[in-house]
């Protein structure tokens, strides 16, 4: 199957947005990286902003469905937990997942639109809503320790935030980081053993 040059235009902009961010990208680069007319970008997305939200969405979409198919795959809601972060860092540092428009361009900040944002907002909330469909799932089974699943599902995606930014923006992180954070969360959501 051959792609659509609407396709290539969208694989161009995702790889700029995050190769430069939002504010340095423009449809003439990536015009010139799609090897199409520029006049071609505005046909098919308009301006520059529905083509960030175009990029943001399609990495997300993707995003959700590799978190849908680990957790519904894990054999306990212990493990679905544990698969999604793993699944969740995993995506983060693989470079053909165009991560990085999500972590250079944060969505939340560079829409312009508050409808823009809206569509951003829902489509995080359906990657919130696997993790707390794992943590209930766990609940029921009994392979974590009673949480508040919303709270729980907030803390850990904070906290998948907070280590996927400091790997991939900051000369911090050491050597195995990624696996520390998941036994971090091993820890924290295994019950305490009954005396």
């Amino acid at each position: 199957m051959s792609t659509s040059k609407k396709e290539i235009l969208l694989q161009a902009a995702k790889d700029l947005f995050g190769e430069y961010g939002y504010n340095e990208t423009t449809f003439k680069k990536i015009a010139e990286r799609a090897g199409v007319a520029l006049g071609l970008m505005t046909h098919h997305y308009g301006n520059k902003e529905k083509l960030f939200l175009a990029c943001g969405l399609d990495v997300l979409e993707n995003f959700h469905t590799r978190l849908r198919e680990v957790t519904a795959q894990s054999e306990d809601g212990l493990h679905a937990i544990l698969d999604y972060c793993k699944a969740y860092l995993d995506f983060s540092v693989d470079p053909k997942t165009n991560w990085l428009v999500l972590v250079r361009c944060s969505p939340y900040s560079d829409m312009k639109t508050t409808s823009d944002r809206d569509i951003m907002k829902d489509k995080f909330l359906e990657i919130h809503q696997v993790l707390i469909d794992a943590i209930n799932r766990g609940l029921a089974d009994g392979s974590i320790a009673k949480v508040d699943p919303a709270q729980t599902a907030l803390t850990i995606v904070s906290l998948m935030v907070g280590v996927n930014r400091t790997r991939v923006l900051t000369p911090y992180a050491h050597e195995g980081f990624y696996d520390h954070a998941l036994e971090f969360v091993r820890r924290a959501m295994t019950p305490a053993p009954k005396d």
